[in-house]
């Protein structure tokens, strides 16, 4: 018997009966019936146990001695229950000790992106880019409050009425944002971006028709011949996938400096220094913001800097570090065009600094950029690359773009899907030259390239 099963009066629980084999978790939740039985067993459970003696033992012997002791509670409850019925009950009561409730099956399935609890009543779950609603409740607004504050909690975070709103992640790196009443007018509304830990390399973007094989040596030539490249994309449309695919292509023997507002990216090189921006303490000190870590890692002697996205005053700055030496550096914004991008970056230049004149800021993104990468999420959930675009320099005070590879839609099939195509535009980038003092030369046909999906 382990030190930390025990009653708060120090006498060890003799729990004999042995742990009925799982046959299997029943997909979604308890029934209605057994919710408020699963939650007069975990009080029980939290009055027999000795949670400061449980977090010094290893964690599998933990859950296997705790799960004893529920499958002991489970037995001396008067309700007839299945030998499944027992084990999911266990199953539950351990995921509300140990992981978050409800919510531990959802983060267990890889084929889960995004959890979205709508209060209580309502989680919702997106699979292969759709949205599904799922069969998984909490029992009242108080027990999803309480799963919220124990994931905030785990990152220094806090949520109540004074901060009603946080942005936290999990241990695999997954998003969360909570927010709860008074701005929540229904009840507490919880999204989760997943993490996932297989990442798509380059070939998988490739296999999966997210681009041809063209565009992914194209840009592959890019981010070698190191070449500013800006990611544009709406929320979920695949920015950050792509971002961490291509930044498999940046050479190992260069230092990178990432920068995020929560830290998503896995970069593989050895040399990686990653920064996170910090938000207020309770007294409204100590924000750290994109714009400042940028402006510092410039003196942690960069090879390339990687911004997760650029969404304010830290453009300006992101701009002039890819003009002062600092080539090859990657970023993301929110944008549904590279000609939106060019205006969204505008916007973000300008809050920097509101004397720049607009022909100046422009110049400054015409210097600086040298690719657009568009990626959108389609109707039937797939992301695809729209367009792999150039910034060809301005043309009086416009900054002129081209196409070098877009793709267009046809129709849907009958099941739903989005048909089109990948065409390069058969335009031989400016930027070629760059590619060529690199020592890099792409295969003569590339851009000639026309593949039906």
């Amino acid at each position: 018997m382990f030190p930390g099963i025990e009653n708060k009066s120090g006498q060890a629980a003799g729990w004999e009966q042995r742990l009925l084999k799982n046959s299997g978790r029943p997909k979604g939740s308890l029934k209605p019936e057994y919710q408020e039985l699963k939650f007069t067993l975990h009080r029980k459970l939290v009055d027999k146990i000795n949670l400061e003696a449980l977090a010094t033992i290893d964690n599998q012997r933990v859950r296997a001695e705790v799960r004893q002791a529920v499958m002991s509670l489970i037995d001396a409850e008067p309700t007839l229950l299945s030998a499944i019925e027992k084990n999911q009950i266990c199953d539950e009561v351990l995921d509300e000790v140990f992981g978050l409730g409800p919510l531990e099956p959802l983060l267990q399935d890889p084929t889960i992106s995004d959890i979205l609890v709508n209060t209580h009543k309502q989680v919702y779950v997106e699979r292969r880019g759709l949205l599904e609603l799922t069969n998984v409740n909490f029992r009242d607004d108080g027990h999803l409050l309480r799963i919220i504050d124990k994931i905030v909690s785990q990152v220094g975070r806090r949520v109540d009425e004074s901060t009603p709103m946080v942005d936290a992640r999990l241990s695999d790196g997954s998003r969360v944002n909570a927010i709860i009443p008074p701005l929540a007018v229904d009840g507490p509304l919880l999204s989760i971006r997943r993490f996932s830990q297989d990442k798509l390399m380059p070939p998988d973007l490739v296999d999966r028709r997210a681009m041809t094989q063209g565009m992914m040596e194209l840009l592959e030539a890019a981010v070698k011949a190191r070449l500013n490249i800006i990611i544009l994309g709406g929320t979920g449309a695949g920015k950050t996938t792509l971002l961490n695919a291509l930044s498999l292509f940046i050479n190992s023997k260069e230092r990178i400096v990432t920068i995020e507002d929560a830290a998503e990216l896995q970069l593989k090189q050895p040399h990686v220094a990653r920064l996170e921006t910090r938000p207020p303490n309770l007294e409204g000190h100590g924000a750290v913001r994109q714009r400042e870590l940028l402006v510092n890692s410039l003196r942690m002697r960069p090879d390339r800097i990687v911004v997760g996205e650029v969404r304010g005053e830290e453009a300006l700055d992101m701009l002039q570090a890819m003009n002062t030496g600092h080539d090859g550096s990657l970023t993301t914004i929110h944008a549904n065009s590279p000609r939106d991008g060019v205006s969204r970056l505008e916007v973000m230049v300008s809050l920097a600094n509101s004397n720049m004149q607009l022909v100046s800021i422009r110049q400054q993104i015409a210097s600086a950029v040298n690719l657009f990468v568009q990626a959108s999420r389609l109707s039937d959930g797939s992301r695809r690359v729209m367009s792999v675009t150039e910034v060809t320099g301005m043309e009086g005070e416009v900054i002129t773009l081209q196409d070098l590879f877009v793709f267009e839609k046809r129709g849907l099939s009958p099941e739903g899907k989005v048909l089109g195509r990948f065409a390069a535009t058969g335009i031989r980038p400016k930027f070629y030259e760059k590619l060529l003092a690199a020592g890099i030369r792409l295969r003569p046909d590339l851009f000639d390239e026309v593949v039906e999906v």
